[in-house]
């Protein structure tokens, strides 16, 4: 007992004062003040690291001539300093294939004109542009006159999600047998009376399109409409249609949307219009479940 009240007399100060003073030196006080001078940061100022930005690929696109003709200026000038070379260095100008020079000459000249021909071709080959065209045909609006007002709502709201997200001017739904909706721009009718051109349902299902999308119960997207020569067997569709999807409804039918643009349905439109598809199925099967059983039950 007496041994341990001796360390701790050693270990403590005899004068309280000194106690006082090194417990005050221990506190915390410069962790709370960089706290504060931190929160002190005028507000709305980003202090973190900047995203780096890629000089040569903001350049890039934005001179996208230069850049394609960038290898015929490069072998251009690689022909002139192989002959100015040439010239000046006293050397014969008939190739000498014993001559060290002449052989280098020669392949400086092969890379030269290799990046000419390149150059050409980068400049022959460009990217065509393809934007939205205006569908040559009529405004049409047709749904069936039997159909229930929640189907004819769900009709309407397939319609309107289709045309107001994704490229698509022109919808045609045939179930059943039957053409149930047609709204959007439609081909002019051959009767030169104003009207839109009638889908005919039972040609259309006899189709190769037809047959194919039922049965394989697969989407099948049609990119650049007019390089399939399906194209005949949609003659509903305006004339300049773009690209067209042919989307399954169960096994009873089918939708075909037609947009204005080349390539214009994204692959997140043609997922979502699967969903769709799906949804609407659902609708028109439970319709004409219920038509069969209100038959049945009159008979």
């Amino acid at each position: 007992m007496e041994a341990g009240t001796a360390l701790l007399r050693d270990f403590l100060p005899s004068d309280p004062r000194r106690l006082r003073l090194r417990l005050h030196r221990r506190r915390p006080g410069p962790a709370f003040l960089r706290s504060v001078r931190a929160s002190s940061s005028p507000p709305g100022q980003y202090r973190g690291p900047q995203p780096k930005r890629d000089l040569v690929a903001d350049w890039v696109p934005n001179n996208d001539g230069t850049v394609r003709s960038l290898p015929i200026y490069v072998g251009g000038a690689s022909l002139l300093a192989v002959l100015f070379n040439r010239a000046v260095s006293g050397i014969a100008p008939v190739a000498d294939a014993s001559s060290s020079q002449s052989r280098a000459d020669l392949l400086t000249l092969g890379l030269a004109v290799t990046n000419v021909l390149a150059g050409l071709v980068w400049l022959s080959i460009r990217p065509k542009s393809v934007s939205a065209v205006e569908p040559l045909g009529v405004e049409c609006r047709r749904i069936r006159a039997d159909l229930p007002e929640s189907v004819v709502s769900e009709l309407l709201w397939v319609w309107e999600s289709l045309s107001t997200v994704t490229c698509c001017r022109s919808l045609v739904i045939i179930y059943d047998g039957h053409c149930i909706m047609q709204i959007g721009m439609a081909a002019r009718s051959s009767a030169n009376d104003g009207e839109a051109e009638d889908v005919d349902a039972n040609k259309l299902m006899q189709g190769s399109l037809y047959q194919g999308i039922i049965n394989s119960k697969a989407q099948s997207f049609l990119a650049n409409l007019s390089l399939y020569p399906g194209r005949s067997e949609l003659p509903f569709l305006p004339t300049n249609t773009q690209a067209v999807i042919l989307q399954p409804l169960g096994d009873k039918g089918i939708a075909v949307i037609g947009g204005d643009t080349i390539r214009g349905f994204t692959t997140s439109d043609q997922t979502w219009i699967t969903y769709i598809g799906e949804k609407l199925d659902a609708a028109l099967a439970k319709y004409v479940n219920d038509s069969a059983l209100l038959k049945q039950e009159r008979f």
